[in-house]
């Protein structure tokens, strides 16, 4: 008997995410392509022709690629990059010209809660409550959950700095003490913005803390100094914001050539990375965060698990 296939596709800011997974929910194919759909975009609010040329470039290999598995569900889907852009759905409207590739838009809610149920498998017999952080490269999700079976949001906000965005806004690509404070002050505001709407200090002393994106696991990857990165080695891995606060202080004496030369960072990671760093220390530190979870599992992982979950039912009820 043929095995069927489940895919994800998530377009992000500065890159996006292809996942294959067969029946059993085991990944047969991952991947992540640097789109950079927010390299440019600032000055006219739109995706640039280079960028939508490298978008057109990745879909189209995403395509070959997922022609070659027996796929009955799928589910791609845009985030900030295509929600902020003014000539997003003509780019879109190529996708699909190009590859019948179907791609949703979707708002930050709905991006937190595919986040939330990607990761949560990290910290499943954890505290009661957790909170997930998807650190984007054009936006960053804060989502507070009830750590139980139904996975209950209590709470989420969508801070609009990204590595990429933040990077741009603040001048970041090296470290310069204005924008990073000015960088700061803003993600603090935000931060405390959630904390209020979610009664989190009342909570805190109860709450497990995962983020996921390539930040912390290249975080992960450095303080556990590993000699390449190697995401799926550092999914799982667990740090404190200490530890956070000792690569920061390293990073921000650098140029953005010495750390592309860092094997966890690289070049493409670089102009982006002392942004990321600032804002993901911030946030932590504004959330009161002892140690963090690293994930590789993030909105993708959720939409197969919903994709699977949906594919079971239909065929219970179709066999009666």
């Amino acid at each position: 008997m043929t095995d069927v296939y489940f895919s994800a596709i998530d377009l992000g800011t500065n890159s996006c995410r292809l996942l294959i997974v067969n029946s059993k929910g085991k990944t047969v194919y991952q991947d992540s392509m640097p789109t950079r759909l927010g390299e440019g975009m600032q000055s006219e609010m739109k995706l640039t022709p280079a960028a939508v040329a490298r978008g057109l470039d990745c879909f189209q290999q995403y395509k070959q690629i997922m022609d070659h598995y027996n796929i009955v569900s799928s589910r791609a889907i845009a985030t900030e990059a295509c929600r902020a852009a003014k000539n997003a759905q003509d780019f879109l409207r190529k996708i699909y010209e190009k590859t019948e590739i179907f791609i949703e838009v979707v708002d930050p809610k709905e991006e937190a809660r595919l986040n939330l149920k990607g990761a949560v498998s990290h910290v499943r017999k954890g505290k009661p409550y957790v909170v997930i952080v998807d650190l984007g490269g054009g936006s960053t999700e804060i989502t507070l959950a009830a750590n139980s079976e139904k996975l209950e949001m209590l709470s989420s906000v969508s801070i609009p700095w990204g590595s990429a965005t933040a990077s741009d806004a603040f001048k970041l690509e090296t470290y310069n003490e204005i924008g990073a404070n000015r960088l700061r002050e803003d993600v603090k505001r935000w931060v405390n913005g959630f904390k209020r709407t979610a009664y989190y200090d009342d909570l805190r002393e109860d709450v497990s803390f995962v983020a996921t994106s390539s930040t912390p696991l290249r975080l992960a990857a450095i303080i556990k100094r590993h000699k390449y990165y190697d995401r799926e080695k550092c999914d799982g891995l667990k740090f404190t914001l200490k530890d956070v606060t000792t690569v920061l202080n390293k990073i921000k004496k650098q140029t953005v050539e010495e750390m592309a030369e860092n094997p966890c960072i690289g070049s493409k990671r670089a102009p982006m990375f002392i942004a990321a760093t600032v804002m993901f220390k911030e946030i932590f530190d504004g959330l009161g965060a002892d140690s963090i979870v690293a994930s590789l599992k993030s909105a993708k992982d959720g939409i197969v698990e919903e994709l699977m979950e949906k594919y079971k039912r239909e065929k219970t009820k179709e066999n009666g």
